[in-house]
């Protein structure tokens, strides 16, 4: 047996596998320090699932059940474009123009504000909702565009049901307001809308294609569309207005998705840099541990960002009634959990599945299985190769101290050559 640069051979070329395996296992320790009982043949300690999944050491396999979150996904999006087919959106006046009669709420109800907008115009209200809670609470009215005419019959048929009163207390016929939006106007609104949801995607689409690879990319953008449909559809689904606010709010929760997104794909990225030139994690292996690693990240960031918005729609709704708040904080809350759900459940799977289909990463997830086969034990077990590939090296290297530096002479004996050239 012969050591050359720290390589063992016997011959065969057996002792050479057993180094190259050493070798790979002592990379994978140096990136993964937690991963020091596995390599040395001692048990992992046990764990429950929340210390594993509070320390990001694989609680949750997220990647390896892809097919059942591609099944959950899908079936959010089919109920998402369904209900749009059918339903389509409750848009508001600003986009779609009209008149919106609102007066303080005092003992009416809604039935019996469309009773007389019936009786005063001849026609149906296109919508009467009750907004506030309290002394603030105020009825709307919404309907197609009205005419002076028309606005002052209402107003006056209104005053004479409901006597609103005023700031003073004392009833008022301006304690009823109306706002007339044209159909022009709501026309330019809902292009400029467009065309910044528009701008969004395509300035997301260049940075993600510039910061990481191709199937990086696929799969954020992606992510992203998922995001939008989903959110989409629960608008259309319970008959949310959609307002420029809600505009507003959309594109803000998809920057927060593609920030959640990212911040996953950076620790993928970490993770499977250079997996090829190791054997003992495949490419999904590697992906599900880095969303492992940042699953309390992407909750905890969720938890922080919808707190806020919860409060907002507190406020929005039960004390201010103000219906632009309640617009944008309806869209931020369904945003942010639509898109921590994709940025965990369907982004970096999704990126595992397109891999999954290159040949580097096909032939790479066989050779790490083939080796975790039975009859490729002694191959598999870095453990124990390290360990014999040790001793066999400091072994052999002390032979060979041995051989080329004398023994170190005891205390107080004669120099040996004075004592061999007195002999002679």
């Amino acid at each position: 047996m012969s050591t050359s640069n720290g390589t063992v051979s016997n011959g065969n070329g057996t002792d050479k596998d057993v180094v190259d395996d050493t070798t790979e296992a002592a990379e994978s320790t140096a990136k993964e320090p937690t991963s020091t009982a596995v390599e040395t043949g001692s048990p992992a300690p046990e764990h429950g699932f929340l210390y594993r999944l509070y320390t990001g050491t694989g609680a949750v396999d997220v990647v390896g059940k892809r097919k059942l979150w591609f099944g959950i996904s899908g079936a959010f999006m089919v109920i998402a474009i369904v209900s749009i087919a059918i339903n389509w959106f409750a848009f508001g006046i600003d986009f779609k123009g009209g008149t919106k009669v609102s007066f303080p709420k005092g003992e009416a109800t809604v039935q019996q504000a469309e009773d007389v907008f019936s009786q005063a115009l001849g026609r149906d209200a296109e919508s009467v909702v009750i907004t506030g809670s309290g002394a603030t609470a105020s009825i709307q009215i919404r309907t197609e565009t009205l005419d002076n005419d028309e606005s002052a019959k209402l107003h006056k048929a209104l005053f004479d049901k409901f006597a609103p009163k005023g700031p003073d207390g004392k009833p008022s016929i301006n304690a009823i307001s109306d706002s007339t939006v044209s159909g022009t106007w709501g026309s330019q609104i809902t292009n400029k809308a467009l065309w910044a949801l528009g701008v969004f995607l395509v300035l997301a689409g260049i940075y993600i294609a510039v910061r990481y690879e191709r199937y990086m990319s696929l799969a954020a953008l992606a992510a992203l569309v998922f995001d939008l449909l989903v959110t989409a559809g629960v608008y259309s689904l319970v008959g949310f207005e959609v307002t420029p606010a809600t505009v507003i709010g959309l594109l803000t929760i998809l920057g927060f998705s593609l920030y959640d997104t990212v911040i996953v794909f950076d620790k993928v990225e970490e993770n499977t840099h250079g997996f090829q030139h190791t054997s003992r994690r495949t490419f999904a292996e590697h992906a599900n541990l880095a969303v492992n690693q940042t699953f309390m990240r992407s909750i905890n960031t969720s938890l922080i960002s919808a707190i806020p918005v919860l409060s907002l729609i507190v406020v929005a709704i039960w004390l201010l009634g103000v219906g632009t708040l309640k617009d944008l904080a309806l869209v931020q809350l369904v945003g942010i959990l639509v898109g921590t759900y994709s940025s965990i459940f369907f982004a970096t799977p999704l990126l595992v599945a397109l891999r999954e289909r290159t040949d580097l990463v096909a032939g790479h997830t066989k050779k790490v299985l083939s080796r975790r086969r039975p009859d490729a034990a002694p191959l598999a077990d870095t453990g124990s190769a390290r360990k014999a590939a040790t001793v066999a090296t400091s072994a052999t290297s002390d032979a060979a101290t041995t051989a080329v530096r004398p023994a170190k002479p005891r205390p107080g004996a004669r120099p040996q050559g004075k004592r061999n050239a007195r002999r002679h």
